[in-house]
């Protein structure tokens, strides 16, 4: 199972704010995420792979 994180946890990950991540999210720059549950909801993986992808030049 993969491990999920809330908005504030991923905020925290890419040392944004939660405002900042949600105007990304309106942006479409943000990782993929999905509301479970009401939430808003970001798979590890998903996050990890953003960060990944800007060190690349991917992004």
């Amino acid at each position: 199972m993969q491990k999920l994180l809330t908005l504030d946890e991923t905020a925290e990950r890419l040392r944004k704010t939660r405002t900042q991540l949600e105007w990304m999210i309106h942006a479409g720059t943000a990782p993929r995420s999905a509301k479970i549950g009401g939430r808003r909801m970001f798979r590890e993986a998903d996050v990890d792979a953003f960060i990944d992808a800007a060190f690349s030049g991917a992004v």
